[in-house]
Parts: C-alpha cells; structure tokens; sequence
C-alpha cells in the first residue's frame, strides 16, 4: 500500500496554484478538513472519507499533480463534504446535490482570476454538467496536462496512431483501433481480447 502524508498547512501553499491558499484553508479550517498528500495513484487522483466517531473529515490528493490539477482536484473532493454536510449522506455521490456544490465552489474560484485562460474556458463547461471522476471531463484533462512540468514519453490513447502500439503501466501491449462515440476500441495483443480505452488514459508508446 502507498503511504500518506498529512501535509503540513505551513507546505501547502506550494502544492497550489499562487492566489488560491487562503480561499482554501476557509473551507479547510471551516469543515475540519485533515488532508493527506499521497504519491501517484492510477486509480483516483483524490479521495474524500467522511467523519465519523468525532474525527475529521478526510481527504487526500495525490501529490505529483501540478498546481492546477491539485487544486480542481481537492474542489472536487470538497464538494463532497460540503453536500453530504448540506443534503446527508444518503445523496447520490455525484449526484445533482454534488453537482450544484461543485459547480458553486469552482464559480467561487473562477473569481479570483487564478487560472490561464484555456483552464478557465474549460472549467466554465465543466461547471454546467461536471462529471464523477476528478478532472474527469476529457477537455480539462487535456489541458491541465500541458501545465505538468515532467515531460516524459506517455502518451494519450487519442495521440497513438491507428494500428500503432502501446503498453499500459502494467505491462500489457495493446493495439490502437477506430475511435467509437466515446471511446477508443484496442487489442490487447496476448489475449485478443478487445478494450474500451477512455481517449485521454495515458499510456507509453511501444
């Protein structure tokens, strides 16, 4: 298992775009939030635990993403909290509840002008219908992906050539196919077998 970190609030200016410290330790300090910073995660970018037994409320955010990705991230996070706190936790998770707070919280942000232009853009589409996963809408993926300082060889799906090849982080080689209506259809060549690829999962080129 990965270890966490709590991140010291002293530190945490640093993980966030400039401008944006004390319009999140409101809500921080407000909720009683305990934030952890975790290495890499595949699976979730961060995750929210609601408080029980009179301890905090929990959320952690992977700490490789950039300032952008990281701060949208914890928003997402907070939403949770804040509309489990407002509605009870018998709501959907990313329901229309969720939905409502979300959008409110980064129309707050959007406010105080921290974001590039092209992350502005696609935050305000992102307000009207945000989906489940953190920075799951494919648009704002791709954009916050330009502000990432490591530049090593991955790839998005949606970059591979039709019929070239890739290899996830597990190891499995795949073949690119045709793009369907959301999806990108790939061979896994040891198997046969056919996968839907999300057309912004980033693999490496082989």
């Amino acid at each position: 298992m990965r270890k966490k970190r709590e991140a010291p609030l002293a530190t945490l200016d640093s993980y966030l775009p400039a401008g944006s410290y004390h319009a999140v330790m409101q809500y921080l300090q407000h909720y009683k939030v305990h934030l952890t910073v975790t290495r890499e995660r595949r699976s979730v970018l961060g995750d929210y635990r609601f408080a029980v037994h009179g301890k905090n409320h929990r959320i952690s955010v992977n700490g490789n993403l950039n300032s952008f990705a990281f701060l949208i991230t914890l928003l997402h996070e907070l939403a949770h909290l804040i509309a489990f706190a407002k509605y009870g936790n018998r709501i959907a998770s990313h329901g229309k509840e969720w939905k409502l707070v979300y959008g409110e919280i980064l129309h707050q942000f959007l406010l105080l002008d921290i974001f590039p232009g092209d992350i502005a853009m696609e935050i305000k589409t992102t307000m009207h219908s945000p989906a489940a996963g953190s920075c799951a809408e494919d648009g704002l993926i791709r954009v916050l992906r330009k502000y990432d300082q490591k530049q090593d060889q991955k790839k998005l799906v949606e970059e591979i050539d039709v019929n070239g090849s890739f290899q996830t982080d597990d190891g499995r080689i795949f073949k690119r196919g045709d793009q369907l209506r959301k999806r990108i259809r790939c061979l896994e060549i040891k198997t046969g077998k056919i996968y839907l690829f999300s057309p912004v999962y980033e693999v490496t080129p082989v």
